[in-house]
């Protein structure tokens, strides 16, 4: 086989594996809950552990790539992913899980930074197209079965053979890499930005901290308070740096294209509004209805089936429609579909989501095909990677701090909901400690902790509580879907994409072949 279809295979396999992985974990959180007996926080955490770092190290990964080899970096990656993965499978706690998940996400960042750059190296301009189209049919097909692969494995075998899954795979494409994939280098390539690298970190992990303690401790607390005064100066001073050095990783003169900005403002929103929320409604799926891991996965397949399929026309559709169009309507049925979940009663079961999830699916279909090209394709070709890498961060930014926001919002609901309904009954005692249990999911702990007779009225008030904290989230997940579609409406114009540049080209074969 030709060198070229072994880069495309190793670099598949390693994207397919880094993709899955964020959306295989949310269907074993309440096991992992279970297991360690983790606070909302510590769920919180282990799905932005590896948010947090693929989104600190992607521009960085991709400057260190240029410079030091992309081969031997992707290599790097997938022996990192592969070393976070058997980690987290061993591991004896949330807070080692969550360390782990940190290393697997600094592994995912370096090989999807530097996926793209193998393919365009190991293929001809003519022969791209198909070579893109497979790359964008195995990493839609990793966020559609993700849900199902991770309920499958966690309740056939363990959730930690999520993990453990990876091993063989990453072996097997770090092995490819090695032997069939040709090292490519950028000739004369700047030295990575580390200060905005060590800036832009710190203040991302300082707004996640502040915003997931405010769950516990309140927006008052000195402990968040300075968190979030701490994020903001560091955000600043990356601004700074980043305007101040002679090779930024954030070159704030593409800020000056409205249109690249609606694709920042799409990246955000499709993430912070839609994808964070698969968290909170796995764990009511699970510790509420009481669903096993495979059923919930399943229960997702309307959602991720839609998005997957809507892409083939969304693909079709870029050529002859305006780019604003279809991601403004993307983002239009995105707010129908999480207010048709909206809604949601004590009585309902999954189905009530159904029709929701099917709008919402295609919504997202409609925004995540074009995309790419509110990025790469509206800069000069020189500046296409260092675009398409801030828009990639954006999506992890997004859902980092969505999943940190909707879970402090969550919490403090169902803790005061809870403490309303119990703390003049008969567990008036015991009303602060349930609520904090119930806030967790911890409904099986709380009641283990009930005497026999009460269990009604505490899964009672536990459904009551998740069930109304839930509709607030998915109120706000919708706002946030609305205002990215007016901003994106009024911000991506025609006339800003390159369509007679090598950038603008790439970026139109790349959107129309994303299928």
């Amino acid at each position: 086989m030709d060198r070229k279809w072994w880069t495309l295979t190793a670099v598949c396999t390693g994207v397919f594996m880094l993709l899955l992985d964020i959306t295989i974990v949310n269907v074993a959180l309440p096991s992992i809950e279970k297991a360690f007996t983790a606070s909302l926080s510590d769920l919180q955490w282990v799905v932005d552990a590896y948010a947090l770092t693929l989104a600190a190290l992607l521009l960085t990964a991709g400057s260190i790539a240029d410079l030091a080899g992309r081969r031997i970096v992707f290599a790097t990656g997938i022996v990192l992913f592969t070393a976070g993965s058997i980690l987290c499978g061993v591991a004896p706690s949330a807070t080692f899980l969550t360390i782990s998940r940190a290393l697997q996400g600094i592994g995912g960042a370096i090989m999807f930074a530097t996926a793209l750059a193998l393919l365009a190296q190991a293929f001809p301009p003519k022969e791209r197209g198909v070579a893109f189209a497979v790359f964008g049919a195995v990493t839609g097909t990793a966020v559609a079965i993700g849900p199902v692969v991770g309920g499958a494995i966690t309740s056939g075998l363990s959730w930690r053979w999520i993990f453990f899954v990876n091993v063989p795979i990453g072996i097997f494409a770090f092995i490819v890499t090695l032997l069939k994939v040709d090292e490519s280098k950028l000739a004369n390539a700047p030295r990575p930005d580390w200060p905005g690298f060590v800036t832009f970190s710190l203040s991302l992990a300082g707004l996640v901290f502040g915003l997931i303690k405010s769950g516990t401790l309140g927006w008052g607390s000195s402990t968040v308070l300075g968190s979030l005064i701490a994020s903001a100066v560091l955000m600043a001073a990356f601004v700074v740096v980043e305007i101040l050095v002679r090779n930024p990783m954030f070159d704030f003169k593409l800020l000056r294209v409205p249109t690249f900005n609606g694709g920042l403002v799409a990246a955000f929103g499709i993430s912070a509004g839609l994808f964070a929320l698969f968290t909170y409604l796995t764990i009511y799926m699970q510790n509420i209805l009481g669903m096993s891991a495979v059923d919930a996965g399943i229960r997702f397949l309307p959602l991720t089936g839609a998005i997957f399929f809507t892409a083939i026309p969304a693909g079709r559709l870029t050529t002859k429609v305006p780019i604003k169009a279809l991601i403004g309507s993307g983002f239009a049925l995105l707010t129908v579909g999480l207010l048709l979940m909206r809604g949601l009663t004590a009585a309902d079961g999954w189905t009530h989501f159904l029709p929701g999830f099917i709008v919402a699916g295609v919504g997202a279909g409609l925004v995540n095909v074009p995309l790419a090209s509110t990025a790469v394709g509206v800069v000069a070709p020189e500046r296409a990677g260092m675009a398409g890498g801030i828009n990639s961060t954006f999506r992890q930014v997004g859902l980092a701090t969505g999943v940190a926001a909707a879970g402090t919002l969550l919490a403090s609901q169902i803790r005061s909901s809870v403490v309303d309904h119990l703390s003049t009954g008969p567990l008036a005692a015991h009303a602060g400690s349930f609520a904090h249990l119930i806030s967790t999911g911890a409904v099986h702990t709380a009641l283990n902790q009930t005497p026999p007779a009460l269990h009604g009225l505490v899964f009672g008030v536990a459904r009551l509580s998740y069930v109304s904290a839930l509709n607030e989230i998915l109120l706000v997940g919708a706002g946030v879907s609305a205002v990215a579609c007016v901003l994106t409406v009024g911000l991506i114009r025609t006339k800003d994409f390159h369509h007679n540049t090598a950038a603008g080209r790439a970026a139109e074969e790349m959107v129309a072949v994303a299928a």
